[in-house]
């Protein structure tokens, strides 16, 4: 595999560092020059990472291209690119349907979405794919877990998921300043969050046959601290402005 990108931000970024700290990154990757600020920087962390005169140079020398652009721009970088049928296009844009990109790529014939976040710099957290596809399963299942769905709706309503990460920052932003509100000094604090929150993301692999509601009535003992927020919340109805605005960001994904 001869590996370009088409959009060099930060999710190339962390694909490119969890590809070349892996135990077999012997991957060539060829960059677009679109952010010579981090294309330069991968390019002299990595010896078989080149950057690209121009885009089309990563067409011309790589059969596996991912598209990394903003959703905003997508139409008009690709409809300046000429694809070869034998292109293996892998759309890493979420706005877009695989149809929209096929139509954008031909006459590659070979069209994958997948959908990778940041963290995969590290190895960690999980990639969808749609269509399935092996050398991708087998490539991002080197970086985490690859989840590989056979249905657009399914890769759509996954693809939900994602835009909720900012929102888990900021639920625990929200206890750390009331912590520091409350005299503990913001290093301690920020440390313990991380800590218990970092095990409690362990629960629902150690305990795979539960749902999450089961590990909430868990935590939530009767008439104890837990309780007492979880009650409060749902009866202000937090949960359901927060399905509500699930459903917008599938609206969103789904108008493609």
């Amino acid at each position: 595999m001869k590996l370009g990108f088409i959009g060099t931000g930060a999710l190339t970024s962390a694909i490119v560092t969890g590809l070349k700290g892996a135990a077999d990154n012997s991957v060539p990757v060829l960059l677009s020059p679109r952010n010579q600020e981090i294309a330069g920087g991968l390019a002299a962390r990595y010896p078989d990472v080149r950057v690209a005169p121009d885009n089309q140079a990563v067409l011309d020398h790589c059969d596996t291209i991912m598209l990394a652009v903003r959703p905003q721009v997508a139409h008009d970088v690709l409809a300046e690119l000429r694809f070869r049928r034998g292109h293996h296009v892998v759309s890493l844009i979420p706005t877009l349907s695989r149809d929209q990109v096929t139509a954008l790529t031909a006459p590659a014939e070979r069209v994958t979405k997948a959908l990778p976040m940041p963290m995969i710099a590290h190895r960690l957290g999980a990639t969808i794919i749609f269509p399935p596809d092996s050398d991708m399963a087998a490539l991002f299942g080197g970086l985490g877990k690859a989840i590989e769905v056979e249905h657009s709706s399914e890769f759509n309503a996954l693809a939900v998921a994602t835009a909720t990460y900012a929102t888990y920052f900021k639920y625990l932003d929200t206890i750390h300043q009331w912590l520091i509100g409350h005299g503990v000094e913001a290093a301690k604090g920020r440390d313990y969050i991380a800590t218990i929150f970092k095990a409690l993301a362990t629960a629902p692999e150690t305990t795979p046959d539960a749902g999450f509601m089961h590990l909430a009535q868990e935590y939530a003992t009767r008439g104890g601290l837990n309780e007492q927020v979880l009650r409060e919340l749902t009866a202000r109805n937090l949960f359901d402005v927060f399905a509500a605005s699930l459903d917008g960001v599938h609206r969103r994904v789904t108008a493609a």
